[in-house]
């Protein structure tokens, strides 16, 4: 991430790049990305007038499409691993948040007594 002239830092998930930006910082042609959009591969911010604004995450997300697609993965199965991947960081992170909540003692565990 480049730091600007005022010394102001994007944050990762800041989408502050266009098309045509984001389309040369990942190697890629701008239909290429607009494709990925229309298809929900990646769902860039949008500007009031509709322009798309790309941030370092989304170039990121461009750049694993394009390799699992190098690798001869089709386009819906892109989607399905994707998709599969954010499942797993949503359960990662419930797990974690369990995890916390047991060691704080936050988490009452009911447990019947045998009969």
């Amino acid at each position: 991430m480049s730091i600007d002239s005022s010394g102001f830092t994007p944050r990762e998930d800041m989408p502050v790049y266009v098309i045509s930006v984001a389309a040369e910082l990942a190697g890629l042609h701008a239909q290429t990305l607009r494709t990925y959009d229309r298809l929900g591969l990646v769902t860039p911010g949008r500007t009031p007038g509709g322009g798309r604004r790309y941030s370092a995450r989304d170039i990121a997300l461009v750049r694993e499409v394009q390799r699992l697609s190098n690798e001869g993965v089709n386009l819906e199965g892109i989607k399905r691993v994707l998709e599969l991947e954010r499942e797993v960081g949503r359960l990662r992170s419930r797990l974690d948040q369990l995890e916390t909540e047991r060691r704080s003692g936050a988490l009452v565990v009911w447990k019947p007594r045998p009969r």
